[in-house]
């Protein structure tokens, strides 16, 4: 039984009050709340368990050491990679594209080469490439989507040729709720031997990934948006390609052997981790993965695509409410007559309801659907009807304000 009240009790932030308000948090796709489980596993590991990692032969060091390869473990299982060696710790979703693109771009992008990526791309999917290409001098090419914000598959198709060296595409847009068809995508690039980075930040936390089924080459995704710590994420890639690429960064942990002359670098997944690990967030990812597995991702899939049929029907009965995006996957963009969204969200926020407001780090979408930006709610396994309810009773509250 999917018990939302026992869910809720595991979350002490949601028990807090905003303006003397019961706080209604909709802003899950910036980030998520953080069950007790995974704060108290990271205390515990600071009073407990706190050395370096790889480094020590003494107790604390090797105890310390195997909590993070458990978790490294942890990951493989929930994302179904062949093995650890695919399984590269980063600080988040963005800092997991910084490195593929330095890494990419240094080893297989040259003068003239084409990237493709989608309309829809957060910024950290866009960006990081476009410094590759000023810096290469290749070109970034862009799939184009319709009025109702999919993909142009056909289009998709035609932008492939021979100077594509990799194929860049969100999961799920973070702004239109929309799922793209990434097996599709994944499957029309290896037809012609191109390799697929797809950004999982806003699938990973809502329905069950699997890197086998997705046949992907790199996939990305960020703790703090699966009710993780900040700071920790996670960079997948098929082992052949990692085995090609040259390291992100130098230092310790990702060599063998140094002299003056020559560095020898270190097997996977290390080459690629310089520096001593967030040891402590990647075992609160850990946890936080455990978490959501227990709770079954077919579940929380099954809750939250209710919330959102639920919310967009009650939305969409609102004089002047326009909802952005075909399939609003626990993500609903919306604009209200001409009152700006940064006004919607103020005031929403003075009776206790979190929202995001602006263009979401996607300013190229914007442009495409011709706004500066919306009012977004995104929900969570532990936001309910009520919380629904409260939020569009704000919303009428709001314009009889204006």
């Amino acid at each position: 039984m999917y018990n939302i009240e026992h869910i809720r009790n595991d979350f002490p932030i949601l028990s807090r009050q905003v303006y003397g308000r019961p706080l209604v948090y909709l802003d899950n796709g910036a980030t998520t709340q953080k069950p007790r489980c995974v704060v108290e596993a990271m205390v515990g590991e600071y009073y407990n368990v706190n050395a370096n990692v790889h480094r020590g032969v003494h107790f604390l060091s090797q105890q310390a050491t195997d909590l993070h390869e458990q978790g490294r473990e942890t990951v493989r299982h929930f994302i179904n990679a062949r093995s650890t060696a695919e399984v590269l710790f980063t600080r988040g979703t963005t800092e997991s594209i910084n490195l593929l693109a330095f890494c990419f771009g240094e080893a297989f992008i040259g003068e003239g080469d084409e990237i493709v990526v989608s309309a829809m791309e957060h910024h950290s999917n866009i960006v990081p490439w476009q410094m590759v290409c000023e810096r290469k001098g290749a070109r970034l090419r862009v799939v184009p989507m319709t009025d109702g914000g999919e993909l142009l598959l056909e289009d998709y198709g035609r932008l492939l040729n021979d100077r594509t060296k990799i194929v860049c595409c969100t999961h799920v847009s973070n702004v239109l709720g929309t799922v793209n068809p990434v097996k599709e995508i994944v499957r029309m690039a290896h037809d012609r031997g191109i390799p697929v980075l797809i950004d999982g930040a806003q699938s990973t936390p809502h329905f069950a990934v699997d890197m086998q089924d997705l046949d992907c080459d790199f996939f990305a995704f960020s703790g703090h948006k699966i009710y993780g710590p900040t700071g920790i994420g996670v960079l997948y890639g098929k082992e052949a390609w990692l085995e090609k690429l040259p390291p992100y960064q130098g230092g310790g942990e990702m060599i063998k052997k140094v002299t003056f002359e020559h560095t020898t670098y270190n097997e996977l997944p290390y080459k690629f981790e310089a520096g001593t690990p967030d040891y402590v967030a990647v075992h609160g990812l850990a946890v936080a993965l455990d978490y959501v597995s227990a709770l079954g991702m077919e579940n929380i899939y099954a809750h939250e695509q209710e919330l959102t049929r639920y919310a967009a029907l009650q939305m969409g009965e609102i004089e002047g409410m326009k909802i952005y995006g075909p399939h609003h996957d626990a993500v609903i963009s919306f604009q209200v007559g001409n009152i700006h969204h940064l006004d919607m969200g103020t005031l929403l926020d003075r009776l206790g309801i979190a929202v995001r407001t602006g263009h979401h780090c996607a300013e190229p979408l914007m442009h495409r659907l011709g706004i500066e930006g919306t009012v977004r709610a995104s929900f969570a396994l532990y936001n309910t009807k009520e919380e629904v309810d409260a939020l569009v009773d704000g919303i009428k509250r709001v314009m009889r304000m204006f």
